[in-house]
């Protein structure tokens, strides 16, 4: 019976002290959580220790009241299992760069063949560009371009992480393409090496 409760009247219950209700979101969600990061590390005991943490994480915020119910946990907490993930990746200096295959040409850069020292300082220089200009978006559309480019993740999970319709969060990137483009071209920026 209270596994019927909405995440709204567990999370309430869980202030109120009930133990329980926690347990109950946890099971519910455990598999969407771990997924997601381990989709993110591709490494499974990375994974198991990336989720434990995530979880932590979440009891703390909710025990002090950082998290604000608008019916919106999952995604709340699948921001906090995609941040704490990307985070463990700069802590580390292994963040991979992931670049698209023929999705958008702002984001095509060199590519990794026989690099010499002088190649891999300007296309180092390239990414970080990137990731400014991508800094320099609105906020809905800059999530769904790291969403989509940095984590690899399909515009059905964006939706589902970010709590809108896969439509929106196409037109998200759309959106975000159309004014990268702007922005390269207003400011005369050169993306490629050559």
């Amino acid at each position: 019976m209270r596994a019927s409760l909405s995440d709204s009247e567990l999370i309430r219950a869980y202030r109120g002290g009930d133990e329980q209700a926690f347990e109950i979101l946890l099971t519910r969600h455990q598999e969407r959580v771990y997924t997601k990061i381990n989709f993110i590390v591709r490494d499974s005991e990375l994974a198991n220790d990336l989720f434990q943490d995530t979880f932590i994480k979440v009891v703390r915020l909710l025990k002090e009241g950082k998290y604000i119910e608008e019916g919106k946990f999952l995604p709340w907490i699948l921001r906090i299992a995609h941040n704490m993930s990307i985070d463990h990746f700069r802590r580390n200096k292994k963040m991979r760069m992931v670049r698209s295959k023929d999705e958008m040409d702002v984001f095509a850069t060199v590519d990794n063949g026989d690099v010499h020292v002088e190649d891999q300082l300007v296309e180092n220089q390239i990414h970080a560009d990137v990731r400014r200009l991508i800094d320099e978006l609105p906020e809905d559309q800059r999530e769904v371009v790291r969403m989509r480019m940095y984590d690899n993740l399909s515009f059905k999970e964006i939706a589902a992480t970010t709590g809108v319709s896969i439509n929106t969060a196409l037109g998200r990137m759309r959106y975000a393409v159309i004014n990268l483009r702007k922005i390269v071209g207003d400011n005369n920026i050169q993306l490629t090496p050559y």
